[in-house]
């Protein structure tokens, strides 16, 4: 109750789903169809559309999840709630590093792809200074309140959902569709890989439960923006997989496929829409992570986990401007230097973990909140979350042994900085 009169409410139900669409739809749909379509063929469109259901388990243990509380944090707070601190720095740590890197390295593509139309800012100070601009901006939005940060992801969200949808519906005219016709079943190891690489482009859903905090009334609009946003991004990738596959003759690995795409059918001007479209995809996701991350590091310190001036609120706008400034500072170090990609590795297992959490928390919380009357309640008993708990140790199973090494580190760094934090809190509350 004093974390909810303490932030500002002002995040409604479309703003929750434009933060998942910003969340799921980043920068790897720009280039994934090409490796999706290598790996099976014609069959990459049912690949993408089995993804989706996969995805959904763990979307629908969200959904639940996420209907018992009006706090921030997300997966963070739900694995706090159910299964105590530890695992609930873990959750929200490996989620807020997972972030700084994606930043990091999308802030580095946008400028990339920004150079399709002004090619100078592919030089070293032009960069940095692109780098720079969007750093600031988008922390100096939203340190001025929730509502403008939300109104940014809002038009962004807009903004990439339309050259995407014009990309599939004008390319259904262009498809050859012999090339569609399922064809020998590919090996069951490249299907798998297939659907693993979508696995990937699907995660980003937890950006609306993140700041729920914020939001309106997060229990009943939280269900519906996760389902809603997983089913455009769905449709979406399905149509562009099928129209890549359809138009396109020979597949080579690209991280421009759309673009090569649009390019073939439409000429130049359809490589200028889909590098617009990029730009519009990219800062989306970055306006997400700008939003949603700091409020990991707010709510960890906020419970004790983390510094205390971490959990600090701009006397004006009410917005926690230290964790903004915070992780809008560290990004653009990052990003400038080029060491995110040294973090990289973190990024897999970072993902999969909090997800993890969260499904193992639903039969936890279903019994620690057996009254509450106005949840999303999931049918099937358990077999939704055991089913969801078991893809994801599949996921965790497919990376490497340096990934796991990476995740170690970075989990050993932040239980420093909880042990450090709980000594201090003890030292200055203890007798003088």
């Amino acid at each position: 109750m004093a974390e909810g009169n303490r932030l500002v409410r002002a995040v409604g139900r479309w703003d929750l789903t434009a933060l998942a669409v910003n969340g799921i739809i980043g920068a790897g749909i720009f280039g994934l169809p090409a490796n999706a379509a290598i790996l099976t063929g014609s069959w990459s469109p049912l690949a993408c559309f089995l993804c989706a259901c996969i995805v959904l388990m763990i979307v629908l243990c969200f959904a639940e999840v996420g209907s018992l509380f009006a706090g921030t944090g997300g997966p963070y707070l739900y694995a706090r709630e159910a299964f105590g601190d530890p695992l609930g720095l873990v959750s929200g740590w490996m989620i807020w590093l997972a972030r700084v890197t994606a930043f990091a390295a999308n802030s580095n593509l946008m400028i990339s792809f920004l150079g399709y139309f002004l090619p100078v800012v592919n030089n070293v100070w032009p960069r940095a200074i692109g780098l720079t601009l969007i750093a600031a901006f988008l922390a100096w939005i939203n340190v001025r309140g929730v509502r403008q940060g939300a109104a940014v992801g809002d038009i962004l969200a807009i903004a990439k959902i339309v050259p995407l949808l014009f990309f599939v519906v004008v390319g259904f005219f262009f498809v050859d569709w012999n090339r569609l016709e399922l064809g020998p079943r590919p090996a069951f190891a490249n299907m798998g890989q297939a659907i693993l690489l979508y696995v990937y482009a699907f995660t980003g859903f937890e950006y609306a439960a993140i700041p729920a905090g914020e939001a309106v009334s997060p229990k009943k609009h939280l269900p519906g923006a996760l389902l809603t946003a997983l089913g455009i991004a769905a449709l979406l990738y399905t149509g562009i997989q099928a129209v890549y596959v359809g138009t396109m003759s020979g597949y080579t690995h690209s991280q421009t496929a759309l673009s090569d795409a649009g390019a073939h059918f439409l000429g130049a001007a359809g490589g200028g829409i889909i590098a617009l479209a990029a730009l519009a995809s990219i800062g989306g996701n970055l306006s997400g992570m700008m939003l949603v991350s700091p409020r990991l590091t707010y709510a960890l310190a906020q419970d004790g986990l983390l510094p205390s001036p971490l959990a600090a609120l701009h006397a004006r706008y009410r917005t926690p401007y230290a964790s903004i400034l915070l992780f809008g500072a560290l990004t653009l170090g990052l990003a400038v230097s080029g060491t995110f990609a040294g973090l990289a590795q973190l990024s897999a297992v970072a993902r999969i973990i909090p997800y993890m959490l969260t499904c193992l928390a639903l039969p936890v919380l279903r019994r620690k909140f057996p009254s509450e009357t106005d949840r999303f309640r999931l049918r099937g008993g358990y077999s939704v979350p055991a089913a969801a708990v078991m893809l994801c140790f599949w996921l965790l199973a497919q990376g490497k042994a340096s990934d796991a090494l990476a995740a170690g580190i970075a989990l050993g760094v932040g239980f420093t900085l909880y042990l450090t934090t709980r000594l201090w809190s003890s030292e200055a509350s203890g007798p003088h």
